[in-house]
């Protein structure tokens, strides 16, 4: 296996393709991963490493040996390796802060000490600031020799309390005997270590920003979260989304191990299982007139799959409004109103539609008034409770996310059965046997 993958991933491969080579490696034990990178300096591993998936790179890490694994950590950004360390065991993850200076070791372990999703994981605790004070000459010294790609000058006092920002461009300008107080500076928006992921997104796209300060309640300056820092926020923010709706776990990947997949699944499938249950039940009310007039049997998923969609893009919609800060709770009404006019409107539309298929299909002008009806109905009460569901979740304090496809399944599948069976019941004379 070692001698395939020497000739597979030779160097030269390795630094000319990284990203193929990442996705190799990904799929390679560890020891070989490691054994693969271990030769190259530490700036081309790391270009490797991190296009790797952090679960497959935390674990490449971990297999490194003596001076591999120091110079790889020493190389990397501190919030990475503590994203790292954090997939690790906490014994291996001490194993291999060990060795690290003093200073770089206290840097890993403050950000591993923040919560996974806050500002406080995101940011790069590496950052220089300036005084107001400073010489042009010596920021366009300092810049040279760092590694990171710098937007914006973080400006501090002698107490490193963050006075402000100054835009990289200014100094394009900027008199080589002035100093950087004399720049033109802006005051950037500002989070705090613990400030949710969401909220870091929604300042994002709120301001268009390039970085992000991260403050002490003294305003004392901790880090930076970058740009590439931020766009993983938003990108992790709307992946986490889309699989907690469903009921998916946040830490769930692809290649996670089934125990990991099954843990994180199966309470939701059980609370849907009680859910189905419920739903079933109110079939279960109906039982005589579907025994009667089978075709209602037929026709039952027609309305529930059409008002299970329409929840879910008023659902979708309501949630992007409130992850975005498009709307507030006291826009509910607003929300409502339009959801409900314009599934009104879909529901006589595609109620015309299903009635002339039914009547193709039927000649029952009784089973295309109930279907037609209970179409407009249902579509109407889905709509509302896929923008109601997001927000009484976020009045509660709740990640509106959460399960939340779960939950309007249930509503849908039950209003549509309700409405779709009580009104063949109660219209049950216009309707003939088949």
């Amino acid at each position: 296996m070692n001698h395939k993958l020497s000739l597979l991933l030779g160097r030269a491969y390795l630094l000319e393709h990284p990203g193929d080579a990442a996705s190799v490696l990904e799929a390679c034990e560890p020891g070989n991963a490691a054994l693969a990178l271990a030769d190259l300096p530490a700036p081309e591993r790391l270009t490797v490493m991190r296009r790797m998936r952090a679960d497959a790179a935390a674990r490449t890490l971990a297999a490194f040996t003596g001076e591999a694994a120091t110079d790889t950590v020493l190389g990397e950004d501190p919030a990475r390796v503590a994203r790292w360390l954090a997939l690790l065991d906490q014994e291996v993850a001490e194993a291999l802060l060990n060795p690290l200076p003093e200073a770089a070791a206290k840097q890993v372990r403050e950000a591993l000490s923040y919560p996974s999703g806050t500002a406080g994981s995101l940011m790069d605790a590496d950052v220089i600031a300036f005084t107001p004070n400073t010489s042009i000459e010596a920021v366009t010294e300092t810049l040279r020799g760092m590694k990171q790609r710098i937007t914006d000058l973080m400006i501090c006092d002698e107490d490193e309390l963050l006075l402000g920002v100054v835009p990289l461009q200014e100094l394009l300008g900027a008199s080589p005997g002035s100093t950087v107080g004399s720049l033109p500076r802006r005051d950037l928006p500002a989070v705090q270590p613990m400030t949710s992921r969401d909220d870091v997104v929604a300042l994002m796209e709120q301001h268009r920003l390039a970085s992000l300060p991260v403050v002490g309640f003294d305003r004392r300056l901790l880090g930076i979260i970058r740009y590439d820092g931020l766009v993983r926020a938003a990108q992790q923010a709307l992946t986490d989304d889309l699989q907690r709706m469903v009921g998916a776990g946040s830490e769930e990947r692809a290649l996670s191990s089934p125990w990991l997949t099954m843990k994180s699944r199966l309470p939701w499938l059980l609370i849907n299982l009680l859910t189905a249950f419920a739903a079933a039940a109110v079939v279960g009310v109906f039982d005589g007139i579907i025994a009667q007039f089978t075709a209602l049997a037929v026709l039952l998923p027609v309305v529930a799959g059409q008002s299970g969609n329409t929840g879910a893009q008023a659902l979708a919609v309501t949630s992007r409004g409130l992850a975005l800060r498009e709307i507030r709770l006291s826009h509910w009404w607003k929300v409502v109103r339009k959801e409900v006019a314009a599934a009104a409107a879909n529901g006589v539309a595609i109620a015309s539609v299903t009635s002339a298929g039914v009547w193709i299909w039927s000649s029952n002008l009784g089973l295309c008034v109930v279907i037609g009806s209970s179409m407009i109905s249902s579509m109407v009460l889905a709509a509302i409770a896929g923008a109601v569901i997001p927000i009484l979740l976020t009045a509660f304090g709740r990640d509106p996310a959460t399960a939340s496809a779960i939950v309007l399944t249930t509503v849908t599948d039950i209003t549509g059965f309700f409405s779709f069976l009580g009104l063949a019941t109660l219209l049950s004379d216009t309707l003939t046997a088949g």
